[in-house]
């Protein structure tokens, strides 16, 4: 089973979706804005991407960009989980191991 982590009204996510389903791909869709994502979480892809797991270029994080950078740790990760628009999408993983960040349309549809 595929997770795929993100917030519906994204248009990279939508289309993530759609391939999947037209590729018959079994996935669970976890939706940010139902279910926050966990600081486990958020440090695990932190550790993946080593950096934040934050979009620089959206509109979010520029939203928050200075309380951003000036916060401790444990303050960016409360950041992140209370305005998980500013992660970036989607997330895809299996089993809990990170298979992709990011919209990447040629991985998608290897997936089976």
């Amino acid at each position: 089973m595929i997770d795929i982590f993100g917030i519906p009204n994204c248009d990279k996510v939508k289309k993530t979706l759609e391939i999947l389903q037209e590729s018959n791909v079994n996935y669970l869709f976890v939706d940010f804005k139902k279910m926050s994502p966990t600081k486990d979480q958020i440090l695990n892809w932190k550790n993946h991407l080593d950096d934040w797991p934050v979009n620089k270029r959206g509109t979010t994080f520029r939203k928050f960009k200075d309380k951003f950078l000036k916060a401790s740790d444990n303050e960016k990760v409360s950041l992140i989980i209370k305005n998980s628009s500013i992660i970036p999408r989607p997330i895809v993983e299996k089993n809990g191991k990170i298979l992709k960040i990011g919209f990447d349309e040629e991985f998608l549809r290897s997936l089976q």
